[in-house]
């Protein structure tokens, strides 16, 4: 069962290098995409254009300038696989100090455990087991700074770090490694008078984990380019609320988000030594695009991913994700969340609805969330309770 668990997980997380015929995008440390609050899972896992939160690291860092509460801590858990493994679980923990009237930062790590399996050398039944727990990390920091009363930006950097070979006679255990930046922006304006309700705008951005390929297999060569991309991202967002007195609150937000990486293109013949003879992608394995779209660098993968769908304009489109999510408040000390997230069934056929609630007592806040599946391929989180805590404390500052 172990071994099965280990083949599972390593075709989910290790992306596969062969070009799709649906031209599925995959990436190297999809954890990184995996919302692990859950208030913002409890939005269909948006985040970048809602209010400030302690959870604002992962989405967008420069709302951090906006913080009602000059410090915040939060702890968060989300088990994964729920329904195949009791093991596999993302953790995460993050830390805020908004620094004075303009400026912020905040450090946060994110821990993706993969559960312990037990492996053999020589697969005999009496033969001594050896357990190993591979996992991944994430370890990031941001400053926030406000460019106006309304408007600030954010930069933050990330180390990451994959331990998911297992060793042995043959391999190396040496982790993979990588870093990578965001630069994000985020503004928020004034409370406006309206007719039967006060309103609040908000617009934010996000262009995150830019950088280096990471390469899980350091035994390979890689003058192919042998590397899997980081998985960039582009997030976009705006929300409106609507402010009908000093108790309740309605919150609606709408994001967009794409993937910046390459699309993998349709397998191509290829003329090994130039004499006319091609081989065949599908019998013999050597397959032109791949080995081509293995050579893009970090960089052009990004602005070749506006462009490059084998489809066209109307493919392009199909890797834009979107969002819809609400939120009500009351007292600022319960709140109920709903949210729906749809991505093309050629894209990855992500699509579900989300749920959940918050409840907060003085300085402590506590945040659950519940994901339905509207897709036919099911989803890895289906039927999961993810839960936050948050500790604010220090002064208070004004939202206007």
């Amino acid at each position: 069962m172990k071994k099965i668990q280990l083949i599972l997980i390593t075709l989910f997380i290790i992306q596969c290098t062969y070009a799709q015929p649906q031209h599925v995008i995959t990436t190297g440390v999809p954890f990184l995409l995996i919302a692990a609050d859950a208030r913002s899972a409890g939005m269909a896992d948006q985040g970048v254009a809602t209010s400030s939160d302690a959870y604002s690291q992962q989405y967008n860092p420069a709302k951090y300038a906006f913080a009602l509460d000059k410090q915040g801590f939060s702890a968060s858990y989300t088990p994964y696989l729920a329904d195949l493994v009791n093991d596999i679980n993302l953790g995460q923990i993050t830390y805020y100090n908004r620094i004075n009237e303009r400026s912020a930062f905040a450090v946060g790590l994110r821990y993706f455990g993969l559960g312990v399996i037990e492996t053999r050398k020589t697969g005999e039944p009496d033969e001594k087991s050896v357990d190993v727990s591979p996992n991944e990390f994430a370890l990031d920091g941001s400053y926030s700074l406000k460019l106006s009363e309304r408007f600030s930006m954010a930069v933050a950097g990330r180390y990451i770090r994959s331990q998911l070979r297992i060793p042995d006679e043959y391999n190396s255990s040496k982790p993979a490694t990588s870093f990578a930046f965001d630069v994000a922006g985020f503004y928020q304006s004034e409370e406006i008078a309206y007719n039967d309700f006060n309103g609040r705008w908000r617009w934010g951005f996000n262009f995150q984990n830019l950088g280096p390929k990471i390469n899980y297999d350091n035994s390979i060569a890689t003058d192919i380019g042998g590397a899997n991309f980081l998985p960039s991202q582009m997030r976009l967002g705006t929300g409106f609320d609507f402010i009908f007195d000093d108790y309740n609150k309605v919150s609606l937000n709408l994001e967009v988000a794409k993937l910046l990486v390459p699309t993998p293109q349709d397998p191509k013949p290829i003329d090994l030594n130039g004499d006319g003879d091609t081989l065949d992608p599908y019998e013999d394995g050597i397959d032109a695009a791949n080995i081509a779209y293995k050579k893009i660098g970090w960089t052009q993968g990004i602005f070749q991913s506006f462009t490059d769908a084998p489809g066209g304009f109307s493919e392009e489109l199909k890797e834009f994700t979107y969002s819809i999510g609400s939120e009500y408040l009351y007292q600022d000390s319960f709140a109920m969340r709903l949210g729906y997230f749809h991505e093309s069934p050629v894209k990855g056929a992500r699509q579900f609805f989300s749920l959940g609630a918050g409840f907060k007592y003085n300085v402590v806040k506590v945040d659950v969330s519940y994901l339905f599946s509207a897709s036919k391929v099911k989803n890895p989180l289906e039927n999961t309770l993810r839960f936050s805590l948050t500790f604010n404390f220090g002064d208070k500052y004004d939202e206007n």
